[in-house]
């Protein structure tokens, strides 16, 4: 699927599944999200050799329940164009700490299989996050039990923090927030373990959210190092 054929998918479905969700009267609340980048960037690691990327996706909330799906299109080198993410969790909370977990799919729906195996692959997922004064902090866990070409077990931990600037410089949605991730292998075929750390400024203005991000990578051959801008939008 092409870029052209992925954004128009995106946009005709973003304005037509939720009136038709609630024209039905199905309970929850139904959302759309659509987003340009400079750069796909997955845990330190360009998805889009370093190029332009189209995303969006839906999700669907019922109480402490969802469900949604995620579309990105993407450049390995070979003939994939497209990331298509399936996914359900649920999002309980406890006095100020709030909680995620969930399973998570990664399709790639015309990739040819690498010489390990598929490229698809499955992840179960937990995380909380908890706010201390204007900071939020936060952690997850990720496991894989065949990631990426069937290599076997991986796990990825990541550390978050977000500071949010609006009280101090009277910019309404600005914030600023970084993450640091670890990427744990059963199999060397991927290369040595190695962790990914970012750093962005975030802003809406307009109906829109900006952010604009710092990627890099420890301990990856040949090193990660990434800007991205993107601009996006939740219907």
């Amino acid at each position: 699927m092409g870029n052209k054929t992925l954004m128009a998918g995106l946009l005709a479905a973003s304005a037509w599944i939720p009136t038709a969700a609630l024209a039905d009267g199905l309970p929850g609340e139904i959302s759309a999200n659509v987003a340009l980048t400079t750069n796909y960037v997955f845990r330190g690691i360009t998805q889009s050799d370093d190029g332009p990327a189209i995303q969006g996706g839906f999700d669907y909330a019922q109480g402490i329940f969802y469900v949604g799906t995620w579309g990105s299109s993407v450049d390995f080198g070979d003939d994939t164009t497209m990331e298509l993410d399936l996914y359900a969790g649920i999002a309980p909370s406890y006095n100020d700490i709030s909680f995620d977990f969930g399973v998570l799919y990664y399709a790639y729906p015309d990739s040819p299989d690498l010489p390990t195996g598929s490229q698809d692959f499955v992840e179960l997922y937990g995380g909380a996050s908890y706010p201390i004064g204007p900071v939020e902090v936060g952690g997850t866990v990720a496991y894989s039990p065949d990631f990426y070409g069937e290599i076997g077990d991986a796990f990825y931990y990541q550390l978050t923090a977000g500071l949010d600037l609006s009280e101090f410089t009277g910019i309404e949605s600005l914030g600023i927030d970084g993450a640091y991730g670890f990427s744990r292998f059963d199999d060397d075929i991927l290369g040595d373990d190695y962790d990914d750390w970012n750093v962005g400024v975030t802003v809406s203005a307009l109906g829109l959210d900006f952010d604009f991000r710092y990627f890099d990578t420890t301990g990856l051959a040949g090193g990660e190092e990434a800007f991205a801008f993107t601009v996006s939008k939740t219907f």
